[in-house]
């Protein structure tokens, strides 16, 4: 009886944390459970300082029931964000707010055996310095590049531990649940539970950053695939030009559009005399690069923002395909590079015109996502809470709940 009462609890603080605001009549619909024993378990959650009465509801002519909402500073969540060269961690709390700030350090993927310990170090200090007891943090949760199973917490490009998972080994060194998926999935896991697609059935959310990636959102929900490799967009070959991608394949779509093709691109227009605000740019750093490109652009720079344009009309080309395949409501920029919103809503438009049958986009928007840089961490504290009801060892304050 203990344990199906914790696993209420686990399932009402779930769907608080994604709806932000309930009622019992809330709960007991969407948990298919009695109102008396949501009622009373919610009860519980107040008297254990889970869980916080918000008022009434909105009058809707009959009589305002109580809404319920989670304290936010008694639960928490680690997020991780990677890409290529740079990793973001934050703890979050239950309206993912950060609590610690944004520690952003400096760790190369490819090719680099140190980058689990690495990893698992930083993240052990983030933990430290904050002051936080991990009695009171539900779990970690990490968004990486590349070819991410995250059932069995295996990442196939980088990152990957002999003759084990990286999930398994952050768990075992970090003692806390540890749950990875791909980045742009967990992107538009974001976009779907508290961004631009939360209440669109159908969007693929692009990830604009070293790679264009992809998240497809189906029936209002994440769809990964059958072993979670759904939405490898960079990958599709779209070009004859025998440029080598990081996949090992030629003509993907990444090597003409990517951030790191810009980058690329402004250093050889750079070198061969273009007038620009971006004379003396210097593409060691790429995030600083990156970010002077689109600082350019948006002063109206011409070189800027052709760099922009020219990768923008080639992610359109791949969009096209897209909504040939999926007829999707919305396509979604979001990521490193999605801040230039009108720059890419044009360039994909008019790649749109060109490539694809108009009464297919007829319907289709075009949206710039509302979290930007942030979906990935908000991303990978959602992944965490996804899984809270029936995942591993849980914890509700010093209770800890069996496998």
């Amino acid at each position: 009886m203990l344990v199906k009462k914790l696993a209420y609890k686990r399932d009402i603080i779930k769907e608080l944390y994604f709806s932000k605001a309930l009622s019992c009549a809330d709960l007991s619909e969407r948990l298919e459970k009695s109102l008396p024993l949501i009622t009373g378990t919610l009860t519980e959650l107040i008297d254990e300082g889970y869980v916080v009465e918000m008022g009434h509801a909105p009058s809707t002519g009959g009589r305002r029931g109580l809404m319920y909402a989670l304290k936010e500073d008694v639960m928490y969540v680690v997020s991780v964000a990677m890409d290529q060269f740079v990793t973001r961690i934050a703890i979050v709390d239950m309206n993912n707010r950060y609590v610690s700030g944004i520690e952003n350090f400096r760790l190369p993927l490819a090719g680099n055996r140190e980058a689990p310990a690495l990893l698992a170090e930083k993240i052990s200090e983030v933990i430290h310095q904050s002051g936080i007891t991990t009695d009171d943090i539900i779990g970690i949760g990490v968004g990486m590049p590349g070819f991410v199973n995250p059932v069995i917490g295996v990442n196939y490009t980088f990152m990957e531990i002999p003759g084990g998972a990286i999930a398994g080994y952050l768990e075992e060194k970090l003692n806390l649940p540890v749950f990875i998926d791909n980045d742009s999935s967990l992107i538009a896991l974001a976009e779907c539970r508290f961004g631009t697609a939360r209440h669109i059935r159908t969007a693929m959310v692009i990830n604009i950053g070293w790679g264009i990636g992809l998240g497809l959102i189906i029936n209002a929900e994440l769809f990964r695939g059958e072993n979670g490799f759904a939405g490898e967009f960079s990958h599709i070959p779209l070009f004859l030009n025998g440029r080598l991608c990081g996949c090992g394949k030629k003509g993907c779509l990444e090597t003409e559009s990517s951030l790191l093709v810009v980058l690329e691109k402004a250093k050889e227009g750079l070198e061969t005399g273009r007038q620009s605000l971006l004379k003396g740019l210097s593409t060691d750093d790429h995030e600083l690069a990156i970010d002077a490109i689109i600082s350019a652009a948006g002063r109206g720079d011409q070189f800027a923002i052709e760099l922009l344009s020219g990768a923008g009309y080639t992610i359109g080309r791949g969009v096209a395909i897209l909504i040939h395949l999926f007829n999707p409501e919305a396509i979604i920029l979001s990521g490193r590079g999605a801040s230039p919103g009108i720059i890419w809503q044009t360039t994909i438009q008019q790649a749109l015109n060109e490539h694809c049958i108009p009464r297919l986009f007829a319907n289709t928007s075009i949206k710039i996502s509302t979290l930007g840089y942030h979906a990935q961490i908000i991303g990978a504290a959602a992944l965490v809470m996804e899984n809270y009801d029936h995942s591993g060892k849980k914890k509700i304050g010093k209770t800890v709940l069996p496998a």
